[in-house]
């Protein structure tokens, strides 16, 4: 039995839930998300607060009522209060910015990474090389600083490259002259 998916999801002043079906639309002033989860658990409003119950005991009833709970938390939390991730980029000539919806970035390449921001999410530019990603799905904010980070990931001699702000990067040290 999951402890988490036990407690309820209390939905705060503003935002509105609506479950059909075992889809649920969460809707808030930073925006609205929709996902539909599995029929092994049931998804139901009671006093303001989202309850998430497995249909019976079996094991993947079990263990899919916790990461509902906790999915639903996200998004009431998502549409309150935007998820956001901080990435950097270090080395000589690194620079990105933003034209309409689309993330252009010079990473040394021969050319130009030209990177489609998908709806919803939100990046900035600030002095070319610190970028920030937001937006309120939480795993769509995670996967899109991934994919930024994916096209030249911190290495470990001089570290260059993208990173996300906090992360440790193994620097290793070069080789010694003889």
């Amino acid at each position: 039995m999951s402890r988490k998916g036990k407690l309820p999801v209390n939905i705060p002043a503003g935002v509105t839930v609506n479950i059909t079906n075992n889809k649920v639309d969460v809707k808030g002033p930073k925006g609205s998300l929709t996902k539909t989860f599995d029929k092994s658990v049931t998804i139901k409003i009671e006093d303001n607060q989202v309850i998430v119950r497995p249909v019976d005991d079996a094991r993947f009833s079990l263990a899919m009522y916790g990461t509902a709970r906790s999915i639903i938390n996200s998004m009431v939390e998502g549409v309150v209060n935007p998820y956001s991730k901080n990435l950097e980029i270090n080395g000589v000539g690194f620079r990105a910015n933003v034209q309409g919806n689309v993330l252009n970035l010079n990473l040394g390449y021969s050319h130009d990474i030209k990177y489609k921001i998908p709806e919803g999410i939100v990046v900035t530019v600030a002095e070319n090389t610190k970028l920030k990603v937001e937006g309120p799905d939480k795993h769509l904010v995670g996967q899109v600083a991934a994919d930024i980070k994916h096209f030249y990931p911190a290495e470990p001699y001089k570290g260059k490259g993208v990173r996300i702000v906090g992360e440790f990067v193994l620097r290793k040290e070069g080789k010694k002259a003889a």
